[in-house]
């Protein structure tokens, strides 16, 4: 193994977060009971409010950034994990309170940890990644909610982001009617693509709105948050279900109660960092087998560690599309 490695390091520099392309050894690696070779991360909202200190995303410094990886074990005192067994990790505050993916080695907790399904490839795993996991979650809670194919149409907020894309892809697979949300008119032919019947501007749903509408929605996938969210439960139909699983318009809920006792949605929130280890494997299980392969290709692009910094200053903005894999060791 090389003396020393790449990483992107955030530290706190007079206040304020700073993240930068850094050389670390072995020696600098926490004190886990997994070492694993890293190939690939990928690029999430989360990160992009971290690499570039907008929100208070790291926990303590310094801190290898990325919530997820994906590459083989190079060394295990796990009796779960041996050296050559292919993994990926997403959330348990990877990124945040642990040293997280942008790095091309990392030790980590064997109970982070989930062997990659035989379906897929570490850089597909990474195409996928936080977001399309966070999507699997959300497909999971409409269905055990009764949400079904045929009950009326699927909205999903976001739609264009890595999130988005993937539920959009997910749900028309399964054979939901999906509209999806999004503010950008270049992006329909993208969504069609991967299966929405229909699209809403992002303006309709960000305005503000009566406590409750029209009913629209047999359940949605919302990314967004604040004035769009409350926007989507006023527009539920009776019995429907609302995930909520981003915040990128903001954390506040401008709602009333009308939606939940005057229709009974439901609102369920959608926790991809904590989730149990148990659901987290019947997510990717479901990802590999109703996430067709040709999506993912469709939804994904790989750029190189060295571009992360402008990479984040631009999925914070909103120009990212779909999902981007890092490669960390190019």
């Amino acid at each position: 193994m090389s003396e020393t490695f790449n990483a992107v390091v955030a530290n706190e520099i007079d206040g304020k977060t700073k993240a930068q392309l850094q050389r670390l050894t072995l020696k600098d690696l926490p004190d886990e009971d997994v070492l694993v070779g890293v190939s690939y991360s990928s690029l999430n909202f989360k990160d992009g409010l971290a690499v570039t200190g907008k929100r208070n995303i790291c926990k303590r410094f310094p801190m290898v950034c990325g919530i997820d990886l994906a590459g083989t074990v190079l060394e295990s005192s796990s009796d779960k994990y041996k050296a050559g067994d292919l993994v990926l990790a997403n959330g348990y505050g990877l990124g945040e309170s642990y040293w997280g993916g942008y790095s091309q080695k990392a030790r980590i907790n064997s109970d982070f940890l989930v062997k990659v399904p035989t379906e897929f490839n570490l850089q597909e795993t990474m195409a996928i990644g936080t977001a399309g996991y966070t999507a699997m979650l959300s497909v999971l809670m409409l269905e055990r909610q009764g949400i079904k194919p045929g009950d009326g149409k699927i909205l999903v907020t976001g739609a264009a982001g890595g999130v988005g894309s993937v539920a959009v892809s997910i749900l028309s697979n399964l054979g939901y009617e999906v509209v999806a949300s999004t503010g950008r008119p270049e992006a329909h032919a993208y969504l069609t693509d991967l299966g929405a019947s229909s699209f809403i501007d992002r303006i309709e749903l960000s305005a503000k709105g009566e406590p409750l509408s029209v009913e629209k929605w047999a359940g949605a996938v919302d990314t967004v948050g604040s004035q769009t969210l409350a926007n989507v439960l006023a527009q539920t139909r009776r019995g429907g279900c609302v995930t909520a699983c981003g915040l990128a318009s903001g954390f506040d809920l401008p709602s009333t109660v009308f939606p939940f006792i005057l229709r009974g949605v439901i609102l369920a929130g959608i926790d991809s960092v904590m989730a149990n280890m148990e659901l987290r494997i019947q997510a990717w299980a479901r990802l590999a087998s109703d996430l067709p392969k040709e999506k993912i290709n469709k939804i994904s692009r790989v750029e190189p560690m060295s571009k992360i910094p402008e990479l984040a200053e631009q999925i914070v903005a909103g120009k990212v599309r779909g999902r981007v894999v890092i490669d960390v060791n190019t």
